[in-house]
């Protein structure tokens, strides 16, 4: 539980190889909160967004939302599998509107004031890579 900010948003391609995401890019601005009452929201924002961003022409990811204009954001309910690492979101609202509805499991854990967020997503251009998003707790 609690708000969180986005030190790191790392894909990595099947061989370890960084990629970058042209859509928020490497190193985006990031909030997330989760709530007691199984709720949460998380907003992403490109660093020095500009314009029309790559990749926001609608290419369709895997296992992902889709950011429009350097910009992605979406709210819903949650629930931890403790057992299994896991935290299943569905989406209630969402940004891009094909992903209201969707549930994503991703695999999380909590080191003290430190969460890990991975999953397996694909790049706009259908490369598989394992997304690996590191936040620190700020309340």
């Amino acid at each position: 539980m609690g708000s969180w900010e986005l030190l790191s948003r790392i894909d990595r391609s099947q061989s370890g190889e960084p990629r970058e995401e042209p859509s928020l890019g490497s190193d985006p601005i990031a909030f997330l909160v989760f709530d007691r009452t199984g709720h949460f929201a998380v907003q992403f924002m490109k660093r020095n967004r500009t314009g029309v961003e790559d990749g926001a022409r609608g290419a369709q990811v895997v296992n992902n939302s889709r950011a429009q204009g350097g910009y992605d954001a979406y709210f819903g309910t949650f629930i931890v599998d403790e057992e299994k690492g896991t935290v299943a979101t569905k989406l209630t609202a969402a940004l891009a509107r094909e992903s209201v509805g969707q549930i994503f499991t991703r695999a999380m854990s909590v080191d003290g004031d430190f969460l890990t967020i991975r999953l397996d997503t694909t790049t706009p251009t259908g490369e598989a890579v394992t997304r690996t998003l590191r936040w620190r707790r700020v309340a």
